[in-house]
């Protein structure tokens, strides 16, 4: 039920069966993965075993998870790296282990040590250099699964859109991402258990991510100044959102805002690759050769919601200690964008309505498309027959120094939108599929979907669509 699956204890226990799912697999990770942290927030000791931890989550009221998510596990082949290169050195690091600063202009902090111990943040098995950070210690927490609990996948199968159309419904959600001519899927029927897939795309080296507790799906660059990183799951969280890791210096990155808050790399970003959340149908039906993250094994699980009603429009998010900004119910989904230092926010609640938004981010005009048609991720125990909340794609409404102006259409088919100057019809993907404008791609933003709590709590100046406010 969405009142019992919104606890924390609850979601503690959705958690431990994501990561149940490939217990018994190899985590892709070079040293022991961690475990959930004891009792005492100022020990840097950690020696809790998994089924210790789990155990303690039992006597303590937790429920545990279900013995098939135990049974089902990807196999180690399917999870397990491709050798990982040397760690790179950033340009402009400076040599020794006594720099001031590294080379993103972040200073050594002389208190990071009593700053940890002050902290929930556990450090015995990491290598990070730990002196770099750009948030307080005392904003991580754990998430209950150790480093790589959840398993990122490394070595993607895919398969072709005419394959996993038998086991994908067509209003289930995918990440879509073309770029290169190329086009992928990725179900998040798959990432929902696995949060993390480390790929190539027309040569692009990228990481497919997803926060399920966040509901934020980005794709990442893995290049940064020449180097190829490889990213996987710390088991930690910041403003209830997934922080990754990197395994050439295992720096520490924020998922939401790519941003690395600690390590040898923090104050880097990665670049994002825009993607949208669309249905599995619409990007059949736009990319019949497109390819298709594969499932890693023929679990079960794959299909199903291991944090059913959690996206229960009032609902806490889990871990997430501060208020959450009242200008929006906390699980609101927005439509997020940031343009020239200015965020701005879409609730699907007045898109729904609207259906087309054109409005201004930073100077810039954008346009906002909504479209019905893709199921919740996290609401019902199936994704496929989960409520039906829609998705959104924001673009620049221009080609070749020509502006456009668009309205709904409501006869029906892929052309869901019309723009008033030619008459051409425009998918949700920003693509003309009819008229003389057919062919043509709108140029993409770098928009992502998220729950309005997770954005507001790392731009809490964005400003809301039809709300006077811009602050809580």
């Amino acid at each position: 039920m969405r009142s019992a699956a919104s606890g924390p204890l609850a979601l503690a226990a959705a958690l431990l069966a994501a990561a149940a799912i490939a217990c018994s697999a190899s985590a892709p990770s070079p040293t022991p993965s961690p475990q959930p942290p004891t009792a005492s927030p100022s020990s840097n000791s950690q020696t809790e075993t998994p089924t210790a931890a789990a155990g303690a989550r039992e006597a303590s009221g937790a429920p545990a998870p279900d013995a098939a998510a135990t049974a089902e596990s990807p196999t180690a082949a399917a999870l397990a790296p491709a050798a990982a290169p040397p760690a790179p050195t950033p340009p402009g690091a400076a040599p020794g282990g006594d720099a001031a600063r590294n080379a993103y202009g972040v200073s050594a902090d002389p208190g990071y040590a009593e700053s940890l111990a002050a902290s929930r943040v556990r450090t015995a098995v990491w290598e990070t250099d730990f002196r770099f950070h750009t948030v307080p210690y005392e904003e991580i927490l754990s998430g209950g699964v150790g480093r790589d609990g959840i398993p990122p996948i490394d070595n993607p199968s895919f398969v072709s859109a005419g394959a996993a159309g038998e086991w994908l419904a067509d209003a289930e959600p995918v990440i879509a991402l073309e770029h290169g001519g190329e086009a992928k899927a990725y179900p998040l029927q798959v990432l929902i258990w696995h949060e993390i897939v480390n790929d190539e795309i027309a040569g692009l080296p990228v990481a497919a991510t997803y926060c399920p507790l966040c509901n934020s799906a980005l794709v990442f660059e893995r290049r940064l100044n020449g180097a190829v990183y490889d990213f996987g799951v710390s088991g930690n969280l910041r403003n209830s959102d997934l922080i990754m890791w990197d395994r050439q210096t295992q720096s520490w990155w924020q998922q939401l805002t790519g941003e690395a808050i600690a390590g040898e790399l923090a104050g880097a970003r990665l670049s994002v690759v825009p993607a949208q959340i669309v249905s599995w149908g619409v990007f059949a039906g736009a990319y019949p050769d497109g390819l298709v993250l594969d499932r890693p094994t023929a679990s079960g699980r794959y299909g199903s919601n291991p944090y059913v009603g959690y996206d229960a429009l009032n609902s806490h998010p889990f871990l997430y200690p501060p208020p959450t900004d009242p200008r929006l119910p906390p699980k609101e989904r927005v439509a997020a964008v940031e343009i020239n230092g200015q965020a701005a926010a879409f609730p699907y609640s007045r898109l729904a309505e609207e259906r087309v938004v054109h409005s201004e981010v930073g100077g810039e005009p954008v346009v906002v498309f909504f479209q019905f048609g893709a199921t919740s991720a996290l609401g019902a125990a199936s994704i496929a027959q989960a409520n039906d909340v829609g998705s959104t794609g924001v673009f620049r409404p221009s080609l070749d120094g020509r502006a456009f102006t668009f309205a709904p259409n409501d006869a029906g088919g892929a052309a869901a939108f019309t723009d008033n100057e030619t008459g051409s019809g425009w998918s949700i993907l920003g693509a003309a599929v009819s008229g003389p404008l057919a062919g043509r791609q709108l140029p993409r933003l770098e928009a992502q979907d998220h729950f309005w709590f997770a954005w507001a709590a790392f731009k809490p100046e964005t400003a809301v669509h039809g709300s006077s406010q811009r602050t809580q």
